[in-house]
């Protein structure tokens, strides 16, 4: 029986680790090789821009069921409706600057299609097709120029004078399944919670310790119990979030480390792991993060967790034991290999052997042994707390088997178990689009965090740099670049200052890739008065609701919450007295959290950008059910809008009646609008 191969699309948690609690990465942009990591931080430093455990309790089986005929475990199934199965489309290459294929194999494919690689000879591209249903296609030559294949007799008018190439219908041994289709969850409904265990809600004091560093960048006692109450409490699904990632499970030292800004920090973050089977104490018991998970999913909540693979502490007991599994802290030239220091963050031999600091001792994922102890480890917890997923930390500085070996494990022994698609999202910290997009592969992640595109949001809306004509064209090229991956889209995180900042009517800083390090301990931004910020938050959080991807909100974000740069971004969650700009935004997020859920086209329709000025916006999401009009005003000033069809449509912002045509928006506002 021939396995099934599952697509690319399922979200997978790799992560944004960079100067956050991740065993960050380094970012890719603004200054290349110098960006030092902040041990202190669990993450990287940008100088110039943004720059299993053992179970004593029931928890999922760890046992599968296997096929009587080859010995293996079945694959994951999915509905015909859902099956894909490949099919290599071909065209010769005279020249071309770039060829796409374009057609009816899914609801963006002939608005956005598949771009085609050449080697010289021939532009091809292997794009999933529907299972038994036929499909009409063409080949866009250099952006502007549509042809049916010439290498392809069969064919249909197309109605404009031409004719559509067709590929029937069929079926095939192994197929893949759309979208994340595995079982019963969808993985591009997803909306991401970041939840930053530490400094999110105290449920038991008795598991408070703290290391003696400045309080800023110590333990504040936010800890798994605190987590399963305001789950039971029901917070998340008032916002509309049905996925937590929560922040790193491992145990972690309990020593200090000095962080490239002087100051002491403790391992609040969790990227310092020192005993791998083992549950942060700070956090709970396993049996407390079980708990959790299964009242998450009681509320009907996916459960991703934060896994850093890329190090551990110079004290874990692995490290002693087996020094071979690590890198050398030696570049070979007579100096250390720390990243940004005797090696390189960016190159690539290098970027996968430095060190982070001196005690993060780096893991040698060429080494069997070594890759084959970690992705143990990491499919026991999925084994023993039945999460849902991983968000996969510092991605682009370990080898490439240890993403393959843990998909593939993950497939043999969790999905073929629970019949569901387990998640894998990756973060790298960078601007550059194609670093991103090599990871985004079925054998690999589900998806990655969309930085190029949050630097962007973050420049046009919130600093109010270029124009939205500026955002409306950097997304019609960035919807379909990373194909049917399911990435996770963001404004905020905890590698960079508190979004609410580059909102403000003069901004604290006005760099999008800023690190916020010159505030993070002294003159520390308060909260914005007014309401002009958290309105220009709530556009931005309007978009991540209304586009494709899994949009991510990160702890306190949905209040507007202040802070500069690490540890500062980092804040004890405010739970109460809000002021009036906080308290329109949090209800902003709960109204776009039920929006979106009501409307697929908001989820997996294909965009389409209607029109774009200095200060507004307008596109179309459409898929085969709906078509919904998103229409923005950054300006602060009310202002006409146009691309909207004539007709009658409700705002589902406000509940009122809105004629198409030139659509009327309010400043620093938007409106979501579907035909009554």
């Amino acid at each position: 029986m021939s396995r099934l191969r599952l697509f690319v699309l399922l979200p997978s948690l790799l992560a944004a680790c960079a100067d956050a609690p991740l065993m960050s990465e380094s970012t890719d942009t603004a200054p290349p090789d110098t960006t030092p990591y902040d041990p202190s931080q669990g993450g990287m430093v940008a100088t110039a821009y943004a720059t299993g455990g053992e179970s004593d309790t029931d928890g999922p089986p760890t046992t599968t069921d296997t096929d009587p005929t080859t010995g293996e475990p079945p694959p994951p199934m999915c509905d015909d409706a859902s099956k894909r199965c490949d099919h290599l489309f071909s065209f010769p290459d005279n020249g071309e600057t770039s060829v796409d294929v374009m057609g009816s194999f899914s609801a963006e494919g002939w608005t956005v299609g598949v771009p085609m690689t050449s080697d010289g000879v021939n532009w091809t591209a292997t794009v999933p097709l529907p299972w038994e249903t036929q499909v009409l296609y063409k080949f866009r030559i250099d952006g502007d120029m549509w042809i049916p294949d010439p290498g392809n007799p069969n064919g249909v008018d197309d109605g404009f004078g031409s004719m559509n190439s067709v590929v029937e219908g069929g079926t095939c041994e192994e197929f893949s399944c759309d979208a994340g289709v595995v079982g019963t969850f969808d993985w591009r409904d997803s909306v991401i919670y970041f939840v930053f265990v530490d400094r999110f809600f105290n449920g038991d004091k008795g598991n408070d310790k703290l290391t003696g560093v400045e309080s800023a960048a110590d333990w504040q006692g936010g800890d798994w119990a605190g987590v399963t109450a305001k789950i039971e409490e029901g917070y998340f699904n008032e916002l509309g979030v049905n996925t937590l990632w929560l922040t790193v499970p491992m145990d972690n030292t309990s020593d200090q480390g000095i962080g490239t800004d002087g100051h002491f920090y403790s391992a609040y973050h969790g990227y310092w792991p020192t005993n791998l089977d083992q549950p942060e104490e700070h956090f709970g018991t396993l049996a407390d993060l079980q708990a959790l998970v299964t009242a998450a999913h009681d509320h009907d909540l996916k459960v991703i967790l934060d896994y850093a693979m890329n190090h551990v502490h110079s004290s874990a007991p692995v490290y002693a034991e087996h020094k071979d599994w690590f890198w050398p802290n030696d570049n070979g030239n007579g100096g250390n290999c720390v990243c940004g220091q005797g090696c390189s963050w960016d190159e690539a031999s290098e970027a996968r052997r430095c060190w982070f600091t001196d005690y993060l001792p780096d893991f040698n994922f060429e080494n069997a042994a070594a890759r084959k102890f970690s992705v143990d480890n990491a499919i026991k917890w999925i084994q023993d707390t039945g999460i849902d997923g991983f968000r996969l930390d510092a991605v682009k500085h370990i080898a490439d088997p240890w993403l393959f070996d843990m998909r593939a494990r993950v497939k043999s022994d969790i999905e073929s178990v629970t019949q569901e698609h387990f998640y894998m999202v990756g973060e790298t910290f960078t601007g550059k689009q194609d670093v991103i997009k090599y990871y985004v592969r079925p054998d690999m992640l589900d998806g990655q965090f969309d930085f190029p595109l949050r630097m962007e949001m973050a420049r046009t809306v919130l600093l109010r740099q270029g124009s939205m004509g500026d955002l409306a064209g950097f997304m019609d090229q960035n919807d379909g670049y990373y194909g049917n991956g399911v990435m996770s889209t963001f404004i905020g995180n905890h590698d960079i200052p508190r979004a609410i900042h580059l909102a403000e009517d003069q901004p604290v800083w006005d760099n999008q890739w800023t690190d916020g390090k010159d505030l993070a301990w002294n003159n520390k931004p308060g909260l914005p008065g007014g309401t002009s910020a958290f309105e220009r938050l709530g556009l931005s959080f309007t978009i991540l609701f209304t586009t494709k991807g899994a949009p991510l909100v990160y702890y306190g974000d949905e209040v507007g919450m202040p802070g500069a740069g690490d540890p500062d971004n980092r804040r004890f969650m405010q739970w109460a007295n809000y002021s009036a700009g906080q308290a329109q935004l949090l209800q902003h997020i709960k109204d776009l959290g039920a929006i979106r859920a009501a409307h697929s086209a908001l989820r997996r329709g294909a965009r389409k950008t209607l029109s774009s000025a200095q200060e507004t916006m307008a596109y179309e999401l459409k898929d085969a059910n709906e078509t919904v009009y998103v229409v923005l005003n950054r300006g602060d000033a009310a202002a006409s809008v146009g691309g909207v069809p004539a007709g009658s449509y409700k705002d589902e912002l406000g509940g009122a009646m809105v004629e198409g045509g030139m659509v009327d928006v309010p400043a620093r506002s938007a409106r979501i609008l579907v035909k009554p």
